[in-house]
């Protein structure tokens, strides 16, 4: 297209949206449900009435002292126990009814959120998450019910019905008490520390809880299990995620970024994000859209009295010492004819201009975390016995971390083809994956109004799972890069092999606008509204006029999180750079810019920017208003010439050097630092060796079983005969 793009987004209202960690608690919340297992709240309170009036009888839950409501929940735990699967079910379905929040006894919205509150932390306390731990082991390893779903033609909801109860406790119990709230009592805050800790520590099968979600997605994947509920199992590993990588201060590691003030961040530099979650701080200027009515003129003052205005872009600029390195071995080779390598101080035989050029790029040198990790990471390697052991910190991240590694690019692929199967531009075939299994009814619809709920369900179901594993995958990059560099490289290398790039920019090449003003929910049919109120008769009319919100959270929220995986993927990255040349990304993300949210618009940026120069002449001339905005909203490098051809570093022989280096480089920190077998830690070439002759031979070797059968044989046949040349022996130096 010739024409710019960006004026027809004049037409699209502003987006009031602030982007964040997750939606409210109760959007969260009503998402774990499909509105398909709606009849499934009256069963499980009428299971828990069943047993509970017959323990209390005529008092309500609500009622209760703390202590009458903790042996009650004990007598639950010890009912889980029974070998009978419909009793247990029962049991299950009745502690889901507490961490819904009772409902039945509350007369509106807030008491349930309340009520639900109260009861999982009396939950937690009371150790149902380790019970249900067990449980949900036990029903991923029941190969009966693996076995059925293969064979079954239509996987429905009824073959998850375990897993489901199951799952939606412990996504209630891992979302309540995650969150922090003002009224939060003492016990709580500290029973929040301690679940963290237990949700990080090695608690199923020697792995942390986060590893069992990962093998339940790769399982399912596989078509192995094709009945686990893919939607209850992404959002819960997200959310397990998302309070696990909470990090400390990073100012340990750099000093804080004195070209940045606290109100002028920009999310370009991801190391110096040290919040937990993975909403990221921009710029005051980028919160505003780009197209914008003007501001109301000022009030009038005083003839005498000027107006200053700021001059400048509203950042300071930043430079790597390899643009000072390119700077100086481009000046040398011009002035002098040879240079110096890395060498950034001498300057002999320069002219006194690129005397004053230096020093200025050195008062803005930037060395970011990433960096001194690498550079780290090269002594390591250089000097391993004179640096010695590298102490590492167990972090909830670098532990994740060291339970995907064996797996990553399983997990990877996985979470992937699930992205692939949910994305609205995909088609469906014979061998794609069913991510339905847990919101296809036994019955299907059999009117125009089950058919309308029942398609509104579906689109809402893969809505969320795009949310989970977009929020899951910007976690995982962000934090892995926080805790170490190379962590961050191997996982991005998964994601660019596993054609990441180009199924996110498939993701894009829809009617963006349409997608996020997507009117796929039911108001009247969330939780906790639907179990509260008495639901009015749903019309044909009803469900396609939608909410009247301007726009869909989950959608606009999952399109910034594909956005920032896409910048993070292609950062200083030239290959995959050229992957967005060749996929043609170019008119697909200025469709984007259509969306009028300020973060959705920087990231469109961010990615036009770093292909501007591959582009063109013509495509510069023809889109003048959208580098404008470029040059207007993203922060740029001292010498960055963003919007030229000029750039050393494009030379398209180095694409594939660069991403084999990267390898090579990943696998030797791999190697030193998990693999025992090459010097990882407890093992390998530079551990100790014993020098002392009688503590070798006094050291007690284990000998295979048939070693005494065969020894005589042994040793007629190596020893016996076989002349030994005693002067030869005599003679080595």
């Amino acid at each position: 297209m010739q024409a710019d793009e960006m004026e027809s987004s004049m037409e699209s209202p502003n987006l009031e949206f602030e982007y964040g960690d997750m939606d409210t608690l109760p959007a969260e919340l009503s998402e774990l449900y499909s509105y398909t297992e709606e009849p499934e709240f009256a069963l499980n309170k009428d299971y828990f009435e069943e047993d509970f009036k017959s323990q209390v009888r005529g008092r309500r839950w609500v009622e209760l002292s703390v202590e009458e409501q903790r042996a009650y929940v004990m007598r639950l735990l010890d009912a889980l126990e029974v070998t009978d699967r419909d009793k247990r079910l029962k049991v299950a379905r009745a502690i889901l009814y507490l961490a819904q929040g009772v409902y039945d006894e509350c007369d509106s919205d807030v008491d349930v959120l309340y009520w639900a509150r109260h009861n999982v932390f009396l939950l937690y306390h009371m150790g149902v998450f380790t019970a249900l731990l067990e449980l949900l082991n036990m029903e991923i390893d029941n190969s009966q019910a693996c076995s059925s779903a293969v064979r079954k033609p239509a996987i429905s909801l009824a073959d998850s019905t375990e897993l489901r109860v199951l799952l939606s406790i412990m996504y209630l119990m891992v979302e309540n008490i995650r969150v922090q709230t003002e009224d939060d009592r003492p016990e709580w805050i500290a029973a929040r520390e301690t679940f963290r800790i237990e949700l990080a520590a090695p608690m199923c099968n020697g792995e942390p809880f986060a590893l069992l979600l990962f093998t339940m997605v790769t399982k399912f994947c596989s078509m192995n299990a094709p009945h686990f509920p893919m939607k209850k199992v992404l959002l819960l590993l997200w959310k397990t995620v998302l309070p696990l990588v909470k990090q400390d201060s990073l100012d340990t590691y750099n000093e804080r970024d004195p070209f940045k003030n606290e109100e002028a961040r920009d999310e370009d530099e991801d190391p110096e994000d040290s919040d937990s979650g993975i909403e990221g701080e921009v710029d005051p200027l980028d919160r505003d859209v780009i197209i914008q009515p003007p501001p109301p003129p000022p009030p009038l003052r005083p003839p005498t009295e000027r107006l200053n205005f700021p001059k400048g872009l509203p950042w300071a600029p930043k430079v790597r010492e390899k643009d000072i390195e390119h700077f100086l071995e481009t000046s040398r080779n011009k002035f002098i004819g040879f240079t110096l390598g890395n060498d950034i101080d001498t300057l002999v035989g320069l002219p006194r201009p690129i005397h004053e050029s230096v020093k200025t790029l050195k008062q803005h040198k930037y060395v970011s975390i990433a960096e001194v990790q690498i550079k780290r990471e090269q002594e390591l390697q250089k000097c391993p016995m004179t640096l010695g052991e590298e102490e590492v910190e167990e972090t909830p991240a670098e532990i994740l971390y060291l339970g995907m590694l064996p797996n990553l690019s399983q997990y990877v692929i996985a979470l992937l083809k699930l992205l692939l199967a949910a994305a609205p531009t995909s088609k469906a075939k014979t061998d794609s994956i069913n991510i339905l299994a847990d919101v296809l009814p036994e019955e299907m619809p059999i009117t125009v109004l089950q058919s309308m709920k029942l398609g509104i369900d579906v689109n809402r179901h893969k809505e969320i799972i795009v949310k989970a594993i977009s929020a899951l995958l910007i976690l995982l990059l962000k934090h892995f890069k926080l805790n170490h560099i190379y962590q961050f490289e191997i996982v991005s290398q998964h994601l660019v092999f596993a054609n990441c790039i180009p199924l996110i920019l498939k993701f894009f090449n829809q009617n963006i606008m349409s997608y996020i003003s997507a009117k796929n929910s039911i108001c009247v049919l969330d939780f906790p509204h639907c179990v509260v109120h008495e639901l009015p008769e749903l019309t044909a009319e009803s469900l396609e006029a939608g909410d009247n919100n301007q726009f869909c959270w989950r959608n606009l929220f999952s399109c910034i999180n594909l956005l920032r995986i896409l910048n993070k993927l292609t950062k200083w990255k030239h290959s995959r750079t050229m992957m967005l040349v060749v996929f043609k990304s170019a008119p697909i993300l200025k469709r984007a810019l259509k969306v009028k949210q300020a973060m959705m618009q920087l990231y469109v940026l961010k990615l036009l920017k770093i292909q501007t120069k591959y582009l063109g002449r013509q495509w510069r001339k023809s889109n003048m208003k959208t580098m404008s905005a470029i040059y207007q909203k993203v922060r740029h490098r001292l010498n960055d010439d963003w919007a030229y051809g000029n750039d050393i570093d494009a030379r398209p022989w180095y694409f594939q050097v660069e991403e084999c280096d990267m390898r090579e480089s990943i696998e030797k920190f791999n190697g030193r630092r998990y693999d025992r077998s090459r010097g990882g830690p407890a093992g390998g070439e530079f551990t100790p060796v014993d020098n002392c002759l009688q503590s070798v031979l006094g050291q007690r070797v284990e000998l295979p079983e048939d070693f005494q059968y065969s020894y005589e044989l042994w040793l007629e046949r190596e020893v016996f005969s076989q002349p030994i040349q005693w002067e030869g022996l005599l003679e080595r130096p």
